[in-house]
């Protein structure tokens, strides 16, 4: 392992690393995070990465050897999912950028560095990761392990089709390095399988080269159909970057499209979105639309594009001031600012337990059907804005949501749709998985699948009917993963134990009761002091110096 890891790291051609940091001065190496300055500093960072990730193997070795599950502890979470507290393999110190290399395009990240510390990172040398999730506290290790598409998921597929090599301990304590050369199988398998064949230990990803804004257009559609067509004609163009899109209601909506450019036209204006005082993304593109009936142009700075739903988490945080019943208005987003931020709202949302009463899933939808889903959740749930996404499918097998459709060459998987519902569900407990298990009915005989992050209701045998199960247990097989706990085991609501949890003593269900349930989620929110990742963003002041 210890080979493995240092021949890899000093294997990347680190002298146009040094040239760059060379010409930085002390303070902006800081913003650098831990991307070494130096021979010596690189070595340094290879012999702790090397430390922490031998820590790791003993501590997989001897639940192996005790035969005893585990899981994997981060340090933080974009999921949905209750997080248990036993049995956890703490990966929480592998948090760095360790090299970055020009000459390649290419860094080596440790698995827990968020998507705002990376994208500062590898931008001070000019690129940024092709697929970039939108919350920036999204890990590098969870956009592997996950499945993370985002808008500029139609090119390049989901984010781990960017990742060229990864280090993993296996069940057993081993350190191996994947790559499509090298244990192809496991490389490409347990992507999406959320840390179901082993431990990610570090990441060698693909870069390209950034540009300084993003050349936003914002097509207005009247109707699902409209949509659908405008998303199909743009992610057929060549010349698009980024396609994503906004249904307001089922007679408004916004087609998003972005082109990387350094130089803007003239008299185009810049745009914002991550201070106090801007307009939240989606709200601003609502207001756009409804000034002009044609297409709207204007320059993001591409670190604002990047993170342009952070601020309200989409439309998420709207929901806080309906459940406080407080007033919804720029001077209100404005003073609450702080709590606003994704990471500050995903601390809160578990504490207060409204996770367990919020509607937060993700659909993958063929075209043909995605219309027919929406009038189904329009007419079931009411929950406006959706959003919308085109995907370039993963080859099968593969544990992300996918299905077996070919274009017309009888090889290329066609593209799928994914739709984000989030929104307030029924506040009783038993309504509130029925709606979710309708949900999942009516997804199956759509032909879709859901993303597995969030609050998965299928029984195994409706859970397996959407994958390769043959596939999946022989790969487990392979590499010595039946010890682990399986894709179905990590995702799957206890539906009993919520119910017990929400039917607990007196005073559990009044911590839980509106509004204090609310209160001590945004209490814990402070406690851990997530708002002070999104206050020191280099990648704010990197878009406004443009």
């Amino acid at each position: 392992m210890l080979t493995f890891s240092r021949e890899l790291l000093l294997s990347i051609d680190n002298s146009s690393m040094y040239h760059q940091l060379a010409r930085v001065g002390l303070e902006q190496l800081k913003l650098l995070l831990a991307v070494p300055s130096s021979a010596q500093d690189l070595t340094s960072a290879i012999t702790q990465h090397e430390a922490i990730v031998n820590g790791i193997s003993t501590t997989v070795r001897s639940y192996y050897d005790k035969k005893e599950k585990f899981r994997i502890y981060h340090g933080s979470t974009n999921s949905t999912r209750s997080a248990l507290k036993k049995n956890l393999v703490d990966t929480s110190k592998l948090c760095n950028v360790l090299s970055v290399n020009t000459e390649e395009k290419t860094c080596l990240v440790e698995p827990n560095v968020p998507m705002d510390r990376l994208v500062e990172a590898t931008l001070r040398y000019g690129l940024v990761p092709p697929v970039v999730m939108e919350f920036p506290g999204i890990t590098v290790g969870g956009g592997y392990s996950g499945t993370s598409g985002e808008s500029s998921s139609f090119k390049h597929g989901f984010f781990d089709r960017t990742i060229l090599a990864v280090e993993m301990v296996l069940a057993d304590g081993e350190v191996v390095m994947l790559s499509p050369e090298e244990k192809a199988d496991l490389f490409r398998g347990a992507a999406g399988a959320v840390g179901t064949f082993g431990v990610t230990t570090l990441v060698k990803l693909q870069l390209q080269d950034a540009k300084k804004y993003v050349e936003t257009t914002y097509h207005p559609v009247t109707s699902m159909a409209e949509a659908i067509s405008t998303l199909q004609e743009a992610t057929v163009d060549p010349g698009l970057d980024y396609v994503d899109g906004i249904m307001f209601s089922k007679t408004q909506g916004a087609i998003v499209t972005g082109r990387l450019t350094d130089e803007l036209e003239d008299g185009m204006s810049v745009q914002c979105f991550s201070a106090a005082k801007d307009p939240w993304f989606y709200l601003h593109v609502q207001k756009a639309i409804e000034k002009n009936p044609g297409p709207i142009k204007e320059a993001i700075p591409l670190s604002e594009y990047l993170f342009r739903y952070d601020r309200g988490g989409f439309w998420v945080g709207a929901s806080a001031f309906d459940y406080f019943k407080f007033p919804f208005n720029k001077l209100t987003r404005w003073w609450l600012d702080d709590f606003l931020h994704t990471r500050m709202m995903y601390t809160a949302l578990h504490a207060s337990g409204e996770s367990k009463k919020y509607v937060v899933q993700d659909l993958a939808l063929p075209y043909s059907t995605a219309e027919q889903f929406v009038e189904y959740t329009d007419k079931e749930f009411g929950i406006y804005p959706l959003w919308l996404c085109p995907l370039k499918q993963s080859p099968y097998p593969t544990m992300h949501p996918h299905f077996n459709e070919v274009e017309a060459d009888g090889k290329t998987l066609k593209p799928m749709l994914n739709i984000g519902l989030w929104g307030f569900g029924p506040r009783n407990h038993d309504e509130f998985i029925g709606k979710n298990r309708d949900l999942e009915r009516k997804l199956r005989e759509l032909g879709g699948m859901k993303w597995l992050y969030a609050h998965t209701y299928y029984d195994e045998n409706e859970f397996w009917e959407q994958f390769d199960r043959e596939w999946y247990d022989g790969l487990r097989k392979k590499y010595g993963a039946e010890t682990l706990p399986t894709v179905y085991e990590k995702v799957k609501v206890d539906v009993e134990k919520e119910k017990n949890s929400e039917d607990g003593s007196m005073l559990r269900r009044l911590v839980k009761a509106w509004p204090f349930g609310g209160f001590y989620g945004i209490w814990r929110a402070i406690k851990s002091r997530s708002y002070v990742e999104a206050r020191k963003s280099v990648w704010k002041e990197l878009g406004r110096s443009n």
